[in-house]
């Protein structure tokens, strides 16, 4: 232990950590922008690079930013000095004076790091003047929008995208007044290996990146007569939701977003947990068939279409590893514009299914031309977490006093199984839920598969199939996923079955979502309130949904059939790796 005092106060701190780590231990507030800790996957942005973190050390002559300054033996730090803070609100109107001044119209307003240390710092005026960076808006993809003249050189996207996701598409280019953080040659985010994740998104303080807006493709389809709109949202969006109107984070408000998609104006509130029971359904007989007939393993889930851009970059060589199954929300598409669309009587060129999603990677999936029949997409739009809730706000919904309602069937009928989906680990659990039933005929009385929980990056488990063991894991993030597909790569791995989300955290952690500024606590919540969702279901395995029976013996027939793989499966692409 290292001891030292800040701001007259004694501390001792583990050898290794900084100033600002011993400050926040005596909840002494040191103003940070670029610092990002990301304490449960063990990355912190250490760049230093902002400089609004300075404080005094006795016997330094130059002020030490805190976020980086190794505590030492005797260490004397003063936080408060009056040098320290003119040093920050200098640097800062520097910032500013090099910033765009549209904050009234900005995705970030209010929500915009840069714009609260701005207003603690009191700074009421741009004191400097002179040229400004500019760069064009790249608003090529459809999930990413990055806007560089908002770009603060915090470097937090590319600790994100480099060291965590492990994915290398933003790095510093240029020099000087021209530096940027950018692909290489300031080429379109389409034209990289980018996988539209969104972790650059959630971790970036001002608008220099965020997800391409659906907003008014939903207001107007909604007030569009000729059109019948119907929307899903995924099991993570319920247990976050409630953070954008002041709720304490891991709060479920299945009942209230129910009621505010209708108050909005959607003609028919689905549920894609029910699809996540159609994906069980599927990617279960998937399993048992792959084990039972020699096929090729491990087989990986394919439920998260970050993930699977990532392997189609990164590892073409593969692509017959990851199960063929869409994911939920385009199962849901592609039943709804055929099996529902027939129950309602509507045609489906007239229907428009809107994707409620935690991911702004759902974005890019939604426009995948495999993804569809010729060219009638299965999902039309897709909003995000923190866009509905703007719509909410939008229409003057009070979000609070409103009254739980339910969702409309038959697809709005789900299981525990499904809910899991949302939390890293819910996947291969909801699978092997099913499939322990139908290979050994008997029932699973404990559903609960606790080895699979948890915010560690890789996770395994054993699981006895009446004599047959299966070695299954879980990796969240895809610098986790990485060190797994490198493994089967060169043919080390043991494993029979292998879920991979590409967000810490799985779907609740979704580049969506609102934002969690790298506190895991939050995380952490959220995934206990998807729990707690499930034990509260009467029913908890996918298999015994009465509304994907009766969808299977109606429409479909059966599981992993002809029909079912023409509607709810789909093909990989082999990508350059840029």
């Amino acid at each position: 232990m290292v001891n030292l005092t800040i701001n007259n106060r004694k501390v001792s701190m583990p050898k290794g950590s900084t100033i600002l780590d011993a400050a926040n231990k005596l909840n002494i507030k040191i103003p940070t922008l670029c610092h990002l800790n990301l304490h449960d996957i063990k990355f912190v942005n250490k760049v230093a690079s902002c400089r609004v973190c300075v404080v005094e050390v006795e016997g330094r002559p130059s002020l030490m930013p805190a976020c980086a300054t190794p505590v030492t033996e005797g260490m004397k730090v003063i936080t408060d000095s009056k040098r320290s803070i003119k040093a920050r609100r200098t640097v800062l109107e520097l910032i500013l004076s090099n910033h765009p001044q549209d904050c009234l119209f900005c995705d970030k307003n209010t929500n915009c790091e840069l714009q609260s240390m701005a207003s603690e710092l009191g700074i009421r005026e741009i004191k400097y003047s002179g040229e400004k960076c500019h760069n064009e808006k790249d608003t090529s993809s459809h999930s990413i929008v990055k806007d560089l003249d908002k770009c603060i050189l915090c470097r937090r996207c590319e600790t994100m995208c480099n060291e965590v996701q492990t994915v290398n598409v933003l790095s510093a280019i240029d020099r000087g007044f021209e530096t940027v953080i950018s692909p290489a040659f300031n080429k379109p985010m389409h034209e990289t290996s980018c996988t539209f994740c969104g972790q650059c998104v959630a971790v970036c303080p001002t608008a220099a990146l965020t997800e391409v807006n659906n907003v008014s493709k939903v207001w107007d389809a909604i007030n569009d007569p000729e059109k019948i709109v119907i929307v899903q949202t995924a099991p993570a969006v319920r247990v976050a939701l409630g953070e954008e109107f002041g709720m304490e984070p891991g709060t479920s408000v299945t009942g209230k977003m129910a009621a505010a998609l209708r108050r909005v104006g959607f003609d028919k509130v689905f549920d894609t947990d029910f699809a996540a029971d159609l994906t069980i359904m599927e990617e279960a007989s998937e399993v048992v068939h792959r084990l039972q007939h020699g096929g090729r393993l491990p087989i990986l889930t394919s439920c998260c279409p970050a993930w699977v851009k990532f392997f189609e970059h990164q590892f073409p060589d593969l692509l017959d590893i990851p199960s063929s199954c869409k994911s939920p929300h385009e199962m849901f598409g592609a039943v709804a514009k055929t099996y529902l669309a027939n129950k309602m009587n509507v045609d489906p060129k007239k229907m428009v299914v809107v994707s409620l999603m935690p991911c702004v990677a759902k974005k890019y999936e939604a426009a995948r031309p495999e993804l569809g029949e010729s060219e009638l997409s299965d999902v039309d739009v897709v909003i995000t977490t923190r866009e509905f809730a703007s719509m909410v706000k939008e229409a003057g919904i009070d979000f609070l006093s409103l009254e739980d309602e339910d969702f409309d069937h038959p697809l709005g009928e789900s299981t525990g199984a499904s809910v899991i989906f949302g939390t890293t680990g819910g996947v291969i659990e909801a699978a092997l839920r099913t499939a322990y039933e139908w290979v050994t005929g008997k029932e699973l009385k404990n559903v609960e598969f606790n080895e699979l929980r948890g915010m560690s990056g890789i996770k395994e488990a054993k699981v006895d199939l009446d004599g047959q063991v299966l070695n299954i894991a879980v990796a969240h993030g895809l610098g986790n996923a990485r060190k797994i597909l490198e493994d089967i790569r060169a043919g080390k791995s043991q494993y029979h079955a292998i879920e991979i989300m590409a967000c810490p955290g799985g779907c609740i952690g979704g580049g969506g979502q609102p934002y969690h500024h790298g506190d895991l606590e939050i995380l952490s919540k959220r995934a206990n309130a998807i729990y707690d969702e499930d034990r509260s279901k009467e029913i908890r395995k996918s298999h015994e949904n009465p509304s994907v029976k009766k969808l299977y013996d109606e429409f479909l027939g059966e599981p992993y059939g002809e029909k079912a793989h023409k509607l709810l499966h789909t093909s990989y692409v082999k990508r350059e790796k840029l």
